[in-house]
C-alpha cells in the first residue's frame, strides 16, 4: 500500500511540475469525456421527460390517425391521399370493440392559420383544436382553473374555449382569463377553463399554448378541416386486445384487403417510447464514435508524453535500479503516472461537463439535462483505462533499460 501511495505521489508531483504540458496531453481525453457525459445527460433528461409525457398521455390509450404519427421526414404522396378518420369510425369503435371503454377525438387544423388574441395580445403558434366534451377524460387533460365544456355546449356550437397556461400568459399577462372574451379569427369566444402546465412538451400532447373549442363549433368555424386524431381509451389491462379489435374494425370499414398494409396508424405510449429509445440509441452510438476519436488522440498523447518522460528520466531510472528497484517497481511507477495523468484529464472533463450542463439548464430551460451517475463513473473508468493501456509500452521500455547504460545517459 505504501508503494502505491509513493507512486501516486510521484505521479501527481510530475503532473504539477509540468502543468501546461500535462493539460495539452490530456486535452483529447477531456473533450471525449465531456462529449460522452453531455450526451448521456441530455439523453437521460429526455428519457425522464418522455416518462412524464407518457404519464400525461395515459398509458392505457391508443392513438389513431390516417397518417403515420411517428413519421421521420417527409410523408409520401400516397400517405397524403389517405381518407381521414371520421366521427362515424369513432362511434363504430365504441359500439363494436368490447375492450374499448371510450373514444374521443380532436379536429386538427393543419391547413388553417388561426389568429387568437385579446386586446392586441396574440398567441403565437397556438395549438388549435376542436374536441367533444369527453376529450378531457379520455386524453387526461387536467385543468388548473375553470371547467371543461359540456355536451350541450358542443351540440349547440357554443363559443366557449379552454386555453393553455402559455396562451393565457400571452393574452392575459396581468389579468384572470376566466370569463373574458378572446378573438379567434375575429370571432368572440368566452374562456371557461385553463389547463395545467404540462410536465413536458416533447411529444406534442396537451400543449401549453393549446386553444381548445367544442368540436361542432370547430366544424362550423372551419368546415373544410376534416382530419381527426382519435384517442381510444381501452379497458384496464386490455390495451393490446383493444388495439387488435380497433385495427380489425378499421380495416373492414376502410376496405383494406388482407394482402395490403393498413392505411391508418395505431400508436400507443409504449410504442412511442420504444421508437424514441431507438432514436436515442442511434444518437448515443454516434456520440460514442465521435468521443472515441478524442479518447484515442488523448491516449496517443499520453503514450507520447510518457515516452518523452522515460527519456528525460533515464538517469533517475538508472539510480533507482542501482539501489534495488525491480522491473516491477519501474513498471508500476510509470503506469501509475500514466493512469494518474489520464485520470486527471477524466476528472477535468467531468467538471467541465457539469459546468456546461448547468449552463444549458440556465440558457435553455426547456432542454432537459440531468447527468446520471453511470456517466460520471464511466468517464473516470474510461480515462484511467486509457492511461493503463497507453502507458504499458513506455512503462515496459523504462523497466527494460540497462541500469549501467542508464546511469551513463546525459
Amino acid at each position: 500500500m505504501i508503494v502505491y501511495k509513493e507512486n501516486l505521489s510521484m505521479a501527481l508531483d510530475t503532473i504539477v511540475t509540468h502543468k501546461f504540458r500535462s493539460f495539452l496531453t490530456v486535452l483529447g481525453i477531456i473533450i471525449g469525456i465531456v462529449v460522452v457525459i453531455l450526451v448521456g445527460s441530455i439523453l437521460t433528461g429526455l428519457k425522464e421527460d418522455l416518462v412524464s409525457q407518457i404519464e400525461e398521455f395515459g398509458t392505457n390509450n391508443i392513438f389513431a390517425f390516417h397518417m403515420s404519427t411517428m413519421s421521420a421526414g417527409r410523408r409520401s404522396r400516397d400517405e397524403w391521399k389517405r381518407k381521414p378518420l371520421t366521427t362515424s369510425d369513432a362511434e363504430a369503435i365504441l359500439a363494436n370493440c368490447p375492450s374499448v371503454r371510450d373514444v374521443s377525438w380532436r379536429g386538427v387544423a393543419f391547413r388553417s392559420s388561426m389568429r387568437v388574441s385579446y386586446k392586441g395580445n396574440t398567441v403565437r403558434s397556438a395549438d388549435f383544436m376542436g374536441v367533444p366534451s369527453n376529450y378531457g377524460a379520455a386524453a387526461n387533460v387536467k385543468l388548473e382553473r375553470g371547467r371543461f365544456f359540456t355536451e350541450s355546449e358542443n351540440a349547440h356550437r357554443m363559443p366557449v374555449v379552454i386555453i393553455g397556461p402559455d396562451a393565457a400568459e400571452a393574452m392575459f399577462p396581468n389579468a384572470d382569463p376566466l370569463g373574458k372574451q378572446i378573438q379567434i379569427n375575429e370571432h368572440p369566444f368566452t374562456v371557461v377553463g385553463i389547463t395545467e402546465k404540462s410536465k413536458s412538451s416533447l411529444l406534442g400532447g396537451q400543449g401549453d399554448s393549446s386553444v381548445i373549442i367544442p368540436y361542432k363549433t370547430f366544424r362550423g368555424l372551419m368546415p373544410w378541416e376534416e382530419m381527426l386524431f382519435l384517442i381510444i381509451q381501452a379497458e384496464t389491462g386490455l390495451r393490446d386486445k383493444a388495439k387488435d379489435e380497433v385495427e380489425s374494425l378499421l380495416r373492414i370499414r376502410r376496405r383494406v384487403k388482407p394482402s395490403e398494409e393498413s392505411d391508418f396508424d395505431l400508436t400507443t405510449a409504449e410504442r412511442i417510447s420504444q421508437q424514441l429509445d431507438s432514436m436515442m440509441l442511434a444518437v448515443s452510438v454516434g456520440a460514442i464514435a465521435i468521443s472515441s476519436v478524442g479518447l484515442l488522440v488523448g491516449g496517443i498523447g499520453v503514450m507520447n508524453i510518457m515516452l518523452v518522460s522515460v527519456t528525460e528520466r533515464t538517469r533517475e531510472i538508472g539510480v533507482r535500479k542501482a539501489i534495488g528497484a525491480t522491473r516491477r517497481d519501474i513498471v508500476l511507477q510509470f503506469l501509475f503516472e500514466a493512469m494518474t495523468l489520464a485520470g486527471v484529464g477524466g476528472v477535468l472533463g467531468i467538471l467541465i461537463a457539469f459546468g456546461i450542463s448547468a449552463m444549458i439548464l440556465v440558457l435553455f430551460p426547456m432542454l432537459p439535462s440531468s447527468i446520471p451517475l453511470w456517466s460520471v463513473v464511466a468517464g473516470i473508468t474510461v480515462s484511467v483505462a486509457i492511461g493503463l493501456i497507453f502507458g504499458v509500452w513506455p512503462a515496459r521500455k523504462a523497466a527494460l533499460l540497462d541500469p549501467i547504460e542508464a546511469l551513463r545517459y546525459e
